[in-house]
């Protein structure tokens, strides 16, 4: 075997299921990986999981270990120190990969890969999915930003581990994900950074496509972003050189008049690039949604100044304004 594909999960247990289903038709793969899903059985059936895991003959071997620390970076560290193989593939349990999605890992890394090296694998939303233009708006640069890499080599800020590999010494070498200041959100920037510090060089592989079967509704991330402002405000001050990236989107966008974001609707099948409808299409959608967005994280990252304030006993200067 040559590669571990790791899953932490939760509460997705007929979503596990189809990954698992998935990974069984892997082409060109058969005894070169295995498969370790991480449950936590804190707020979650883990009795469940193994049975998923467990269910049938799969022709990998499959093993269900578990964590009772919240936050998926305990996880992804609980599952990458079990790994038996020198290359690690980090999976989601939302994700139901292609075909060739380990065949591809492992071709890059065997033939272009070294001890310092990562593949990205590409996601796209499920074709079962509905995508809205909610979602459509998310690929660039929020959930993620696949549209912003050209080429095949790539930053350490797009490491992804919803779909992302690289050598299980590497993430030894580091310590892995730090599951204390990151156990969600920010997590895998903060490795990325690490890595980065370290030689990381990431490659992106366009043909290991996962499909992301999780729809998104914007309720569900205004309810997100108060969790989102506590990890960019924990992010700045460790980098205080770099930018506050969600503050500065956000607080541009409250700073200009009320979108009524007419253009949304064409962002569903309208690329960004086409003449004149394209740019006013995307940018009627992008302040739209960041002004839906951008209340529930200032409010959280005020309340984040006023904690500081109080703490100290004067003015807090904040995150980069």
């Amino acid at each position: 075997m040559k590669l571990s594909v790791v899953i932490p999960t939760f509460r997705r247990h007929e979503i596990l299921r189809r990954t698992l289903a998935a990974l069984e038709r892997q082409e060109a793969a058969v005894g070169k990986f295995e498969v370790i899903v991480v449950a936590n059985p804190t707020g979650d059936d883990a009795d469940a999981v193994r049975a998923v895991v467990s269910a049938d003959q799969r022709p990998y071997p499959a093993a269900c270990v578990e964590t009772h620390a919240g936050g998926v970076s305990a996880a992804r560290n609980v599952g990458w120190r079990a790994a038996r193989t020198p290359l690690v593939l980090f999976l989601g349990d939302d994700m139901i990969p292609s075909p060739r999605v380990v065949a591809e890992h492992l071709d890059w890394h065997e033939r272009r890969g070294g001890p310092r090296t990562g593949v990205l694998g590409h996601v796209r939303w499920a074709r079962e999915l509905g995508v809205t233009p909610f979602m459509r708006w998310l690929d660039h640069g929020v959930q993620f930003d696949y549209p912003a890499i050209s080429g095949e080599r790539t930053s350490w800020e797009y490491f992804y581990a919803a779909n992302g590999s690289l050598p299980r010494a590497l993430l030894d070498e580091v310590g892995g994900f730090d599951e204390e200041r990151f156990p969600f959100l920010y997590e895998e920037l903060d490795l990325g950074y690490r890595l980065g510090q370290h030689g990381f060089e990431l490659l992106y592989n366009r043909n290991a496509v996962a499909e992301h079967v999780h729809p998104a509704r914007l309720e569900a991330w205004r309810s997100r972003m108060a969790a989102t402002a506590a990890a960019e405000r924990r992010w700045v001050e460790l980098h205080p050189e770099l930018p506050a990236y969600f503050h500065d989107k956000f607080a541009d966008a409250a700073a200009r008049p009320r979108s009524r974001g007419l253009g949304r609707a064409l962002i569903r099948w309208l690329p960004r690039h086409v003449p004149v409808l394209g740019p006013r299409a995307w940018s009627s959608a992008d302040l739209y949604y960041r002004q839906q967005l951008g209340p529930s994280f200032l409010e959280a990252w005020a309340q984040l100044d006023g904690d500081d304030s109080a703490s100290s006993g004067g003015s807090s200067p904040g995150g980069p304004k």
